[in-house]
């Protein structure tokens, strides 16, 4: 009893840093900014993921009526001979207001925020342009239960871990749940917020380089493996408990790979889909 709570509880605080981990370095999350300029402080996020129905609003609290801003912005990656967009927020008492045009699915823009203050600028993010990226809708039920079978499948491959360092009583079970979830959070689940979101089901190899597909499909194609060698597995078996090992090992490689760092894309020139690299903003600047 006390072995497996103790495998629980691990595979838990795994799971929970991992988690937090994606939400602080994915690129589509807010980058989260603390700044003073002239004097005055300013604290806020950018936002990086848009819908195509309607422009980005980026939002500004600042009670200063002496603090302007501008939003500098071009098309991701940018067309031959297309050059930075300089657009003045709107003042409404304290708050400060600009949009990013709506683009079509997968249509990114890489943008940062000009603070004016006295004669001083202070540019977010100041080393290289944030990007925000335009997705279609996907039902709330579909998204939420694709990121729930993902991270239920890296539980599982925690727990197995655990149990195959300090028992490995449970690995046929342990191997089989997380094979399961990987492949309905990312086989099942995982393409059709792909359909939703950008018109693709798959996108990762034959039919591209998407870094998500492409991971996921490792991922499964490594628990697939694992499953079967653990299939008559029990405490003696050592190759088992190898198995689980490397599994998890690979578990930890995918969720530590940012989401969406290499993924669908549209290319403005031509209009097709690509899969392009976005530079990975640190999401907490000050």
């Amino acid at each position: 009893m006390k072995q497996t709570l103790l495998v629980w509880s691990l595979a838990v605080i795994g799971t929970v840093g991992f988690f937090l981990y994606q939400t602080e370095t994915g690129p589509t999350y807010p980058v989260k900014y603390d700044i003073t300029v002239g004097g005055t402080e300013i604290e806020g996020e950018l936002i990086r993921s848009g819908d195509i129905r309607e422009d980005m609003e980026q939002t500004i609290i600042c009670p200063d009526q002496k603090v302007t801003a501008d939003l500098v912005w071009r098309l991701f990656p940018p067309p031959p001979g297309e050059t930075w967009n300089h657009q003045p927020f709107e003042r409404d008492g304290k708050v400060l207001r600009a949009w990013l045009p709506k683009q079509k699915m997968a249509g990114k823009i890489e943008f940062t925020v000009e603070f004016h203050k006295n004669g001083e600028t202070v540019t977010v993010p100041h080393d290289e342009a944030a990007v925000a990226r335009y997705k279609g809708p996907v039902p709330g039920v579909v998204l939420i239960i694709h990121i729930f079978a993902m991270f239920l499948s890296l539980l599982f491959s925690n727990a197995a871990l655990m149990d195959a360092i300090l028992g490995a009583h449970h690995l046929r079970i342990l191997s089989r749940m997380t094979f399961g979830l990987m492949l309905a959070g990312g086989g099942v689940l995982g393409p059709m917020v792909q359909k939703y979101a950008f018109d693709a089901y798959w996108t990762g190899w034959p039919n591209g380089t998407d870094w998500t597909d492409n991971k996921l499909a490792v991922g499964a194609i490594t628990w697939l493996i694992v499953m079967i060698i653990c299939w008559n597995s029990n405490a003696q078996n050592k190759r088992g408990r190898w198995a689980v090992i490397f599994g998890a090992l690979v578990s930890f490689a995918i969720f530590g790979i940012p989401h969406s760092i290499h993924g669908s894309t549209l290319d403005h020139e031509t209009g097709e889909h690509i899969q392009a690299m976005v530079s990975v903003v640190q999401n907490l600047i000050g």
